[in-house]
Order: structure tokens, then sequence, then C-alpha cells
């Protein structure tokens, strides 16, 4: 099992529009084609302005199978050209992560 973590930056005053394009367009796609969402969320202390989302996979060859049917879908792609013409990212960060041995769920 590994954790895909991708954190996104913004121009301050941005996030929330990303976020509502992302809500209505990308969200039920991301669902549908990379499976379990463990975790959403916007940053409200620290570095500000970000969205950090985790994504479980079996494996790396289960994510890229699962990321690039993602990237076929037509409606993947019209979201991707509206986030685009948005301009409210700054950055992308993607880290693919394993569990320690000694970590269980629970």
């Amino acid at each position: 099992m590994i954790v895909d973590m991708r954190t996104y930056s913004f121009r301050p005053g941005m996030m929330a529009d990303w976020v509502a394009l992302y809500e209505k367009e990308a969200w039920p796609l991301q669902k549908k084609y990379l499976g379990n969402c463990i975790g959403w969320y916007t940053s409200v202390e620290g570095k500000l302005h970000q969205v950090v989302h985790l994504w479980q996979y079996e494996s790396q060859a289960d994510r890229e199978a699962r990321r690039s049917a993602m990237a076929q879908d037509p409606a993947w792609k019209a979201f991707m050209a509206k986030a685009k013409e948005l301009g409210a990212f700054t950055e992308q960060e993607n880290s693919i992560l394993a569990p320690t041995p000694f970590f269980t769920k629970g």
C-alpha cells in the first residue's frame, strides 16, 4: 500500500475559487477513477493558501493505471483547461508515502 500526498499552493485569494471548481468538476471524477481518498484538507495555520489531499493505492502500478485512465477522460481534460484558465496555482508538490512496518490502522 502507498499514499499519494498532493499539496497545491495558490495565489492569495484564489484557493476558494479553485476548490469550488474542483468540488463541482474534478471531485466526482477523482472518486470514480482514483478510489480511496483518505484525506482532503485546506490550510488554516502555518503555510497558507494550500490544499493537501491523500489518495491510497495498492501499489505504484495501481496509481499509474488509475491516473492514466482519468487523464484520458474528456471531462478531466475539460477540468484541467478550466483550472489552467483560472490561473490560481503557484506550486504543486507530490509525495509518495509508504507505511512504516509497525503502523496499523485502528
